[in-house]
């Protein structure tokens, strides 16, 4: 029996594939301790990111098993 890679599940649970496979994720920060935020600021957070490197988004989709 072939040996497969297990699944980073706490990798899983943070980052999304997009449709032309890059990684989306959501913004840390907005959780409590925000109300000196200014609204741009907070607006800010409410967007997705997105993971830039191509070397890291490699290794995170490895350890999704999703390649």
């Amino acid at each position: 029996m072939a040996k497969l890679n297990k699944t980073n599940k706490s990798v899983k649970k943070r980052l999304r594939v997009t449709g032309t496979g890059k990684l989306k994720h959501g913004k840390c920060g907005k959780r409590h301790l925000n109300a000196h935020f200014t609204a741009k600021r907070r607006r800010q957070l409410r967007k997705a990111g997105i993971v830039g490197n191509v070397k890291i988004t490699e290794k995170l989709l490895l350890a999704m098993n999703e390649q």
